[in-house]
């Protein structure tokens, strides 16, 4: 047992083969992931805030008629369970527990009412 085995006994591909397909795997990536330069003078920064500003009212449209509608869906049907089950407990052990119904309902109300202050927060 004399350490590990040499690649070109594992794969039985010639040098020459493998050195091509080496070299056409290194060209091919560099041709299909350029380098990604900042506009002019190299500052990062503006081209940020530049890209967040052309962005800005469509992120907010998006999450408005999406994102906030689906939080709102999952927490209404989570919450609506909870309660379910929290009836089902309270019948078998004569005990209600309010303590995840209360959590989903304040998480519920949150995010209905967040897109009327979040994005004054944001600064939008």
């Amino acid at each position: 047992m004399g350490g590990p085995p040499n690649i070109m006994e594992v794969y039985p591909l010639k040098k020459k083969k493998l050195t091509k397909l080496l070299l056409t795997a290194l060209m091919l990536s560099a041709l299909c992931c350029p380098a990604a330069f900042a506009a002019g003078s190299g500052n990062v920064a503006a081209v940020v805030e530049e890209t967040w500003k052309a962005a800005a009212s469509q992120i907010k449209t998006v999450v408005d008629s999406v994102v906030f509608p689906a939080l709102d869906m999952i927490l209404t049907i989570a919450f609506f369970g909870k309660i379910a089950l929290s009836y089902f407990d309270y019948k078998k052990h004569g005990q209600f527990e309010w303590t995840g119904p209360v959590i989903l309902f304040a998480c519920l109300v949150f995010t209905l009412t967040a897109p009327l202050y979040i994005w004054k927060i944001v600064g939008l």
